[in-house]
């Protein structure tokens, strides 16, 4: 009988440790999700030049938690970068599906690519000496990306809202140049930029 209650108590507390392991690995996420918006938030306002310290208080977590997750600058700026990607290629077909009209998903998912193109900001100086690791981020930025604002695009087309004649790549190209202005100027409204050009893309009746 006795063994019986040692073996259930041991399996208490086995079950106990895995419930602390999950739970702790859930903070972890949690607090690596939290630093990656709030680096984010400070890379568009400050450049990603932005003392650790902000970064940290941002998100409000110690230096400790934000050097576990990210041990480099360039490590922190490449995972925000990633999320980012993350999280536009994931919002496109979310605004199709809660927008108004196609072309109001187009216009409020190009707000949100601008948002990333003012991130970025930086992002080539940083990995400067490691101009491969740039080339594979802008390849996994074009496959992850292009697609997304086909879609939106397609969309809008088919619902007879703009024109036929523009491709994902293109308008990318076109918001990424609107988009340059920001670099130097503070005041430098690039979503309104944007807006006139996704705008520009309806049809003419």
């Amino acid at each position: 009988m006795r063994e019986v209650e040692d073996d259930a108590v041991n399996q208490r507390d086995k079950d106990g440790d895995a419930g602390d392991t999950a739970s702790r690995r859930k903070d972890a996420r949690r607090n690596k999700e939290t630093l990656l918006d709030a680096a984010a938030a400070v890379f568009v306002t400050s450049g990603v030049d932005a003392p650790v310290r902000d970064l940290a208080s941002r998100a409000g977590v110690g230096l400790g938690t934000l050097y576990r997750h990210f041990p480099t600058r360039a490590d922190l700026i490449i995972a925000v970068y990633r999320h980012q990607v993350e999280a536009c290629a994931e919002a496109g077909p979310a605004l199709l599906e809660s927008a108004p009209s196609p072309h109001d998903a187009l216009r409020q998912w190009i707000d949100l690519f601008v948002d990333f193109l003012v991130t970025k900001h930086g992002l080539a100086a940083v990995l400067r000496s490691d101009q491969s690791g740039f080339e594979g981020l802008h390849t996994y930025f074009l496959d992850r990306l292009v697609p997304v604002c086909t879609q939106l695009l397609d969309a809008a087309r088919t619902a007879g809202e703009i024109r036929e004649d523009i491709a994902a790549l293109t308008l990318m190209r076109g918001v990424g140049n609107l988009c340059i202005g920001a670099e130097t100027d503070p005041d430098y409204d690039a979503r309104r930029l944007a807006s006139v050009l996704v705008d520009g893309l309806r049809r003419t009746h």
